[in-house]
């Protein structure tokens, strides 16, 4: 049997899994835990990846590997000195220290010229703006750093001794163009001062050159690698009219597509996919831990709410949640609250709460994928992924708030299978297609799901103005 190992390198953690080059069954995993905080030494990130690749029995495979690949969280500014030694710690993409920075590069420039420039416009997670606080605020680090690489370029080099990037990452840089394929080095020397040594951007199948030996394998090659949300997509198999919504602790939808999203609001961030088009994204801070807090709040656990909600009117009762408890990235509301609407003595019940809370976190999505239709990117279905899609309340009630069909892929580790799948290209020079399986679909049902976003967008713009 012919093996390759896709790697996820998440912010909590990094897992491993050797699959089955022909068929994409995984047949060995190992996981580590990633240290907390937003600012991390990056050889821990090599530590976990030791310990995972060991815990899934890598090294013994031997000579049946043939490819390796890593996605990777986003964003996250790794800048190393001369010696590939960092001089200071990896501000990950949910480092905000850089807030001032981002709102500067904005106010200068303009966000048409950002769009213009590298298809985003620039926020805190940006490894771009992370460069000009380091500049502002650390001086003496800044004056030592020779290179800035990515956290999957960073795993890249103790795989294989290159620093290699590829267009899905570099793309949410702030200094690299998905349109052009290019990096804009004006940029970096216009916020950092200077231009410091990036990693060359890979094709989507290239390689990154052999494995090292002290990996344990004998012959295998390292793909080019990827983000993390474009190794999903790849993972997903995803093809353009479909929309991944991926209900993590956030939330996230995106979907691949032959041509660039321009979107000067800077709601939709035009990356690059893994495989030579486009991942127009969209990111909510809000998501699976709306319904935390609420079965926190109505001191139950989760599977209660999920029957509670199940239990309760469809719409509700006219009760509605605009979820923005922590703040909101889209639409763009870093200061804002909840809001609970709605209220009358016949809808305060747990239950009309419970369903509140599962369709507030529906109708901000579905707010994602209307400013995706508005943009021209086509919208034929809905994947639901990630560990919200776990609820039985959410997946039934999401094909009526969506207006969509939604189809519940089998859950995965659909970023390191993407990474794997990237592997076998790398080393055969094919891109497998390894199929995918669906755990449930759901059509739109009544007509409730207009009058639930109808009640949604008029109490968004009345509380909030957007």
């Amino acid at each position: 049997m012919t093996t390759v190992v896709g790697v996820d390198s998440s912010t909590q953690s990094c897992k491993v899994l050797a699959v089955d080059a022909g068929t994409g069954r995984i047949v060995a995993s190992g996981t580590a835990a990633h240290p907390d905080g937003t600012a991390v030494d990056p050889h821990l990130w090599t530590s976990a990846l030791r310990q995972a690749w060991h815990s899934a029995g890598i090294p013994g495979l031997g000579g049946d590997v043939t490819g390796v690949s890593v996605a990777a969280q986003q964003h996250g500014m790794v800048a190393l000195d001369a010696e590939n030694e960092p001089v200071f710690d990896a501000l990950l993409w949910n480092d905000i220290r850089s807030a001032g920075d981002a709102r500067t590069m904005r106010a200068e420039l303009g966000a048409e010229a950002w769009v213009d420039a590298v298809n985003v416009v620039p926020v805190a997670s940006f490894t771009l703006t992370k460069l000009a606080w380091l500049a502002r605020n650390e001086p003496a680090a800044a004056a030592r750093l020779a290179r800035v690489v990515l956290p999957h370029d960073w795993l890249n080099y103790q795989l294989s001794g290159r620093f290699t990037t590829d267009r899905s990452d570099a793309s949410g840089t702030g200094y690299f163009s998905p349109v052009t394929d290019s990096y804009r080095p004006e940029l970096l020397q216009r916020y950092f001062g200077r231009v410091p040594e990036l990693p060359p951007v890979l094709t989507p199948g290239g390689q990154g050159g052999p494995v090292l030996p002290s990996w344990g394998l004998q012959h295998a090659v390292l793909g080019a690698g990827a983000g993390d949300n474009a190794g999903a997509a790849l993972g997903l198999g995803l093809q353009p009219g479909e929309i991944v919504v991926s209900i993590g602790t956030s939330g996230t939808v995106f979907t691949t597509s032959t041509t660039p999203t321009r979107d000067p609001s800077g709601h939709i961030a035009g990356f690059a996919d893994a495989t030579g088009n486009h991942l127009p994204l969209l990111a909510m801070l809000n998501s699976a831990r709306v319904m935390s807090a609420t079965a926190q709040m109505l001191q139950i656990d989760l599977t209660t709410l999920d029957a509670m909600a199940l239990a309760a009117d469809p719409a509700a009762q006219g009760l509605m949640l605009l979820p923005y408890l922590d703040g909101e990235r889209t639409p763009n509301l870093p200061d804002a609250h909840g809001s609970l609407l709605g209220l009358s003595r016949s809808n305060m019940t747990a239950e009309n709460v419970a369903r509140a809370a599962v369709l507030g976190v529906l109708n901000s999505l579905a707010d994602a994928i209307d400013r995706m239709k508005e943009h021209g990117v086509p919208a034929e279905r809905v994947l639901l992924i990630g560990g919200g899609a776990k609820s039985r309340s959410l997946r039934q009630a999401a094909a009526t708030v969506f207006g969509l069909p939604v189809e519940v892929p089998v859950a995965n580790e659909y970023v390191a299978l993407g990474a794997a799948r990237q592997a076998v290209w790398a080393a055969t020079g094919e891109l497998p297609a390894w199929g995918r399986r669906i755990e449930a679909s759901f059509e739109p049902d009544g007509g409730w799901g207009a009058e639930v976003r109808g009640r949604y967008n008029q109490a968004r713009l009345a509380v909030y103005g957007v």
